[in-house]
């Protein structure tokens, strides 16, 4: 164990102790904190630790790793239970918490049949983390004070990713920019899944300056996606913002909406106009046949080919986080590929060594299809799990499209349902949702999901009970001898 990871271990726990304490005693820190957590995902990775690393590893995860936002989110969940604000209930049963325990402990059955175990311990571990982000954003928020929160702290990582952006692209020339996440297609289903979310803001009764913060956050946003030129997000982008446009938006035509649109189309166009050369050479890259037809390229229907494999030979696939390892191993020569060799590990020599070699490529990358790679490490059962926690999600959000209410505590899930549509849609192309910063971002807008759809249904329990009082027996009785000692 490197001498970092010890002076972890030392104060990780104290540090643990000290922000539950704070978030325990002060409301205003947990309202500070949970501001934190929302606005410093996107800087998880950039500071954390990383026990067990295994960075020649070409996995989802390479270690166990802990952030500054696992401590928040342990904090305000802890605090929220032990110490709600006052009118809450202690604790209550999220919706899809039950599907997201089954399939983590599926998850864990599967490290169990499977060899090796420790990457897929790996992964289990970002799991719990982002359960404890779910936990903490369904029982944190629970009233407009704390959407306006999570509000300013989405419009804040999302002004700052676009910024980040710019500078990137025309300050340092980076072909594609990746913002302060891992990759450039992070960032973009990052953009995707919270922009729709600023378009809900900004159409509801939030104060106005919460308002405009928003709006700028869209053309921040818009401008992101295009400089990370991802030939899927660009188009889907495009798709969430229009059904989050249509759907929070009054048919009426005012100035207003206008100028906002002018605005909006003004940032976004400039800037894909001056990236056009870029953006198109993307799509120039591969047709749609080469892609996924051709079999002697390394492309997307590749990964769907070793899926298909992986299925037919094990059932319940090969392991959670295993794909880079068996792909690498067995199955690409199975289909006729050559390209990797046959590491069970790298001694460590090699890794001490000062000669420079990029081991990682020696792995198969993870398939480039949420749905493949997880239907080749956990099998059909795992497939099913994982599609119906997504589908359950949906429905929940989907619930909100109707009545359209300006309300925050409604108008919000209307954006979670249309960033949840884009994350899946890039899905279709990218394993990104298991990126740690948007794995942990997606659980814990979920979480405020959670917390939304439960809020309804009391609203709705209390809405019957009062309809029920209102013809019961004894309430008629009631009035009738009001209207005798009136007459």
């Amino acid at each position: 164990m490197q001498q970092k990871d010890i002076l972890a271990l030392t104060v990780l726990p104290v540090a643990l102790v000290v922000t539950t304490t704070i978030m325990c005693l002060s409301r205003r820190a947990r309202a500070t904190g949970f501001f934190l957590l929302v606005a410093g995902l996107v800087l998880a990775t950039r500071l954390d630790v990383n026990f067990l690393s295994h960075e020649w590893y070409r996995g989802t995860t390479r270690g166990i790793e802990i952030s500054f936002v696992d401590l928040l989110a342990f904090g305000i969940a802890f605090s929220s239970i032990f110490f709600p604000l006052p009118g809450q209930r202690r604790f209550y049963w999220p919706a899809s918490l039950g599907f997201i325990l089954l399939y983590m402990m599926y998850a864990g059955f599967s490290i169990g049949i499977s060899e090796p175990k420790v990457f897929g311990v790996f992964e289990l571990s970002k799991m719990f983390r982002a359960l404890m982000c779910f936990v903490a954003g369904a029982l944190y928020v629970r009233s407009e004070r704390e959407i306006r929160i999570l509000v300013l702290a989405l419009a804040v990582a999302v002004i700052y990713e676009g910024l980040n952006s710019i500078y990137q692209r025309y300050g340092q020339g980076i072909y594609r920019v990746t913002g302060s996440l891992d990759h450039p297609n992070s960032l973009s289903i990052y953009l995707l899944m919270t922009a729709p979310i600023m378009v809900a803001a900004f159409n509801s009764t939030l104060p106005f300056w919460m308002r405009l913060a928003c709006l700028v956050a869209i053309c921040c946003a818009g401008i992101g996606v295009v400089l990370t030129a991802s030939r899927a997000a660009i188009p889907a982008f495009g798709m969430v913002m229009l059904g989050a446009t249509l759907a929070c938006i009054s048919w009426k035509i005012t100035i207003r909406k206008v100028a906002v649109t002018t605005l909006i189309a003004l940032a976004v166009g400039g800037v894909l106009i001056k990236s056009w050369d870029i953006v198109m050479s993307r799509y120039a890259e591969a047709t749609m046949g080469e892609e996924y037809e051709d079999k002697d390229k390394d492309n997307r229907g590749r990964y769907l080919r070793l899926a298909a494999e992986i299925v037919n030979d094990k059932f319940f696939g090969v392991g959670l986080n295993n794909w880079s390892y068996w792909v690498s191993k067995k199955y690409a020569r199975q289909i006729g590929v050559d390209e990797y060799e046959d590491y069970d590990d790298i001694p460590e020599s090699l890794l001490n060594s000062t000669v420079e070699f990029d081991w990682a490529a020696k792995y198969a990358a993870p398939a480039h299809n949420l749905g493949a790679i997880t239907a080749g490490e956990l099998g059909i059962p795992g497939l099913i799990l994982f599609a119906l926690l997504g589908l359950r999600w949906l429905t929940m959000a989907g619930s909100f499209l109707l009545p359209r209410v300006p309300d925050p505590l409604r108008r919000i899930p209307v954006g979670i349902f249309f960033g949840l549509c884009g994350v899946f849609l890039q899905s279709l192309t990218e394993w990104i949702f298991r990126q740690t910063q948007v794995m942990l971002s997606v659980h814990l807008l979920m979480g405020v999901l959670a917390s939304m759809y439960f809020l309804r249904k009391q609203e709705r329990k209390m809405e019957k009970r009062e309809e029920t009082w209102e013809y019961s027996p004894p309430r008629r009785r009631l009035l009738e001898a009001a209207r005798v000692r009136g007459g």
